[in-house]
């Protein structure tokens, strides 16, 4: 099925511009997949009560055929070719891609929950979604 996901992009290491175009553009080159709008990025501070340096955030809808397990994997695969680490909750992290949304799907699975879970805790989200035109 053809759906759009928003996907919510963060960085808070190195180039966080940076890492954020580049999952951009993997995000854009996954099979049957497209982007279709980005909205800007705006810096936040670390969630948790984390000491990390500040996040660059940012909003990206993508048509994709894509189911949302097999789009989760390979949002893992991108994660981890940015030099992400999973070890520590709430740590500087190079990237980090949440699936925020779907327009017409919703999932709960065991590592898996669209719409996330903390959309209503994240301003932020809720403003960049706002930005690509779609309410939370």
């Amino acid at each position: 099925m053809r759906d759009i996901a928003y996907l919510a992009l963060g960085s808070n290491m190195g180039d966080r511009a940076g890492y954020l175009a580049a999952a951009r553009d993997a995000l854009a080159q996954l099979p049957h997949s497209r982007v279709l709008a980005v909205s800007s990025a705006e810096e936040t501070a670390p969630l948790g009560g984390a000491t990390t340096e500040p996040f660059l955030n940012q909003m990206i809808a993508l048509e994709t055929e894509l189911s949302p397990r097999a789009l989760l994997d390979a949002i893992h695969v991108i994660e981890q070719q940015a030099g992400r680490e999973r070890r520590v909750r709430w740590a500087a992290r190079t990237l980090d891609i949440d699936i925020v949304r779907f327009a017409r799907q919703q999932v709960h699975e065991p590592g898996l929950q669209v719409p996330h879970p903390e959309l209503p805790n994240r301003e932020f989200w809720q403003r960049e979604l706002a930005e690509l035109g779609q309410s939370s």
